[in-house]
C-alpha cells in the first residue's frame, strides 16, 4: 500500500492514468478449450454446462501446465477450509493468469498462484493463515441477517431498506461469500442452512410485508444471484414488486454482469428487463443493477456488452459492490485500475468497497480499519466525484458504515467501535440501541506484536472458532423465526 513510492514518470503523480483497451483472453491457449469456439464461449448454456465445479475438472482444463502441487493444495482446501463449494464459469477462469502463454509442464503454476482472480474464487490450503485462520470472533452469519428475517430471507435492517433474498444458489461461487452460512453446497466444514418454505410462498410472504410496511422504498432483490432465477419467474416478482406503491428503487443484484455475462446477454433476458424497465419508469421508480467486481482484469469486452445492453434496455445505473481483499485488489493502483476500467471501459459505476466480514477462514482476505482508511485517502482525487467508491464497513448489528465513521480505535488490539442513528427491526423497544457502541475487530495478523500476544493468551484456540460458529448460526436462526413470529402476530 505504497502509492507514495510509485511516482508515474509521465505524469509525475502517484498514480499514473492510462486508458485500459479491453481485452477477451484467447480462452484456446489453455488444453481443455482448445477447439472451443466464439459461438461456443457466448453461449450462456456452453457456459453454464463447462463450469469449474471440481479439482478433476480443472485438471481436465490445465493438464500439466500446473503442477500437481498445486491441484493437491487446491484439494485439500476444499476438505479443510472452504466455506464455498467449487463453482467458477469459463468466462470467470479465463480471466485468470490472461497475459501467460503456457510454455510446457508447470510453467503457469507460479502465476496461477499469484493470480487476484484466482485468489478468492479458487483459494488454495497455502493462501490461509496458520496462525489465526478464523478471527476468534467470526461467525457463519456474520452481518447477523437472519436475526433481521421479517419474512423468510426478507431481511430488514435499514429504516427504509430491505434485503430480498430470493434464491439461494449463483453461477460462481466465491470464496469469501458473506452469506456463506446460506448460499450454495455445503462443504466438509460448513453444513449450510437451508430455506424452509417453498420460493412461491417466501415470496409471497416477503411482498405482503412490503405491502404493510409504509416505511420501505428500497428493495434489493438478490439471492444468491438473480441470474440463477428463470427470468419468467424474476419478472413476476419484480412486476409485482412495482404493484406496490412505496417502493421507490429496486436494485437487482447480480455479480453473473461479470461472471457470466452471457446470461444477460439472452435476447428473452434484455427483453424482459426492458418491459420491466419501462414499467418502472412509468411509475417513476428507479431500476438498477448491481454487481460484483474485484478485479480489473475480470472487465472484459463481453461484461461491457452486457452492461451497454442492460442500459439500453433502460436501468437507471449499472453500480459496483466490490469487496476489499489483500492479495487480490487492497492497493490503490488496483483500485483505480479497476475503477476506471469499470468506469471507460464498461459503464459501470464505482459504488463501494466493503471490507470483507468476519466469517470463518477469511483471515487472509482481510484488512484492518486503517489500511482501509489509508486506501480510501489514496484513491481520492483521481475519480470524478460521483464514481469516487465509498470504503465501507459492514459492523455487526450496525451496517455500512464509512472507514471514517467510527467513535474510537484501539488501533493495539485492533478492536474499533462504531455507533448508529436508526434501529434494526430487532431493536424496536431497545432504549440503548442508538447509543451503544458496536465492536468490529481487525485481522490479528494486521496488529503490532503486542495486539498479537494479547490475542494469543486471551483468545483460546483459533480453530475452536468455527464450532462456535455453528452455535451463532443456531441462534440467529431461531432469533430469526422468533422475529417473524413477532411480525406476523
Amino acid at each position: 500500500m505504497s502509492i507514495e513510492t510509485s511516482f508515474g514518470l509521465e505524469t509525475g503523480q502517484p498514480y499514473p492514468y492510462r486508458r485500459a483497451e479491453l481485452v477477451e483472453p484467447d480462452w484456446t491457449r489453455l488444453p481443455g478449450w482448445a477447439d472451443v469456439t466464439a459461438e461456443d464461449w457466448e453461449s450462456v448454456q456452453w457456459q453454464r454446462a463447462h463450469c469449474i465445479k471440481n479439482v478433476r475438472q480443472l485438471r481436465a482444463l490445465f493438464g500439466d501446465l500446473l503442477d500437481e502441487s498445486f491441484y493437491a493444495d487446491l484439494e485439500r482446501d476444499q476438505a479443510e477450509r472452504a466455506t464455498m463449494s467449487m463453482l467458477v464459469p469459463p468466462q470467470m477462469v479465463n480471466t485468470m493468469v490472461p497475459r501467460e502463454t503456457p510454455r510446457g509442464p508447470g510453467s503457469l503454476t507460479e502465476a496461477m498462484y499469484a493470480d487476484p482472480v484466482r485468489r478468492y474464487m479458487l483459494p488454495v490450503f497455502s493462501d490461509r493463515r496458520t496462525d489465526f485462520p478464523s478471527h476468534p470472533h467470526s461467525t457463519r452469519d456474520s452481518l447477523h441477517e437472519h436475526d433481521m428475517w421479517v419474512a423468510e430471507g426478507l431481511t430488514h435492517r435499514y429504516p427504509t431498506k430491505v434485503l430480498a433474498e430470493l434464491l439461494p444458489t449463483c453461477p460462481q461461487y466465491c470464496g469469501h461469500c458473506t452469506r456463506m452460512d446460506l448460499v450454495g453446497n455445503s462443504t466438509p466444514v460448513i453444513d449450510k442452512l437451508k430455506f424452509l418454505g417453498k420460493p412461491v410462498d417466501r415470496h409471497a410472504e416477503m411482498l405482503e410485508y412490503l405491502r404493510r410496511t409504509p416505511s420501505v422504498r428500497d428493495v434489493v432483490v438478490s439471492g444468491g444471484d438473480v441470474a440463477n432465477m428463470p427470468w419468467p419467474r424474476l419478472e413476476e416478482f419484480l412486476t409485482r414488486l412495482l404493484e406496490i406503491e412505496n417502493i421507490r428503487d429496486i436494485r437487482l443484484a447480480t455479480k453473473a454482469l461479470m461472471g457470466l455475462p452471457q446470461h444477460w446477454l439472452q435476447d428473452e433476458v434484455r427483453a424482459g428487463v426492458e418491459r420491466v424497465a419501462r414499467t418502472a419508469r412509468d411509475r417513476g421508480v428507479s431500476l438498477a443493477m448491481h454487481t460484483h467486481v474485484n478485479h480489473a482484469a475480470s472487465v472484459t469486452p463481453l461484461v461491457a456488452k452486457a452492461s451497454r445492453a442492460m442500459l439500453d434496455v433502460g436501468l437507471r445505473d449499472v453500480r459496483n459492490q466490490g469487496v476489499l481483499l489483500d492479495g487480490v485488489n487492497a492497493d490503490p493502483h488496483a483500485l483505480l485500475d479497476l475503477c476506471f476500467t469499470l468506469l471507460d471501459g464498461a459503464q459501470i459505476m464505482p459504488y463501494y468497497f466493503y471490507m470483507c466480514d468476519m466469517i470463518p477462514f477469511s483471515e487472509h482476505w482481510r484488512v484492518s480499519v486503517a489500511d482501509a482508511q489509508r486506501l480510501q485517502h489514496h484513491i481520492m482525487g483521481y475519480l470524478p466525484g460521483f464514481a469516487t467508491p465509498r470504503i465501507v464497513c459492514d459492523v455487526p448489528f450496525v451496517g455500512k458504515r464509512w472507514v471514517h465513521q467510527l467513535a474510537d480505535y484501539d488501533r493495539e488490539l485492533g478492536i474499533s467501535y462504531w455507533t448508529k442513528n436508526y434501529r434494526t427491526s430487532i431493536e424496536a423497544t431497545d432504549p440503548e440501541a442508538l447509543t451503544r457502541t458496536y465492536a468490529y475487530y481487525d485481522p490479528i495478523h494486521a496488529l503490532p506484536e503486542a495486539g498479537q500476544s494479547w490475542w494469543r493468551e486471551h483468545a483460546g484456540d483459533p480453530d475452536l472458532a468455527i464450532a462456535e460458529a455453528s452455535r451463532s448460526a443456531a441462534a440467529s436462526r431461531a432469533a430469526a423465526e422468533s422475529q417473524k413470529t413477532l411480525t406476523l402476530s
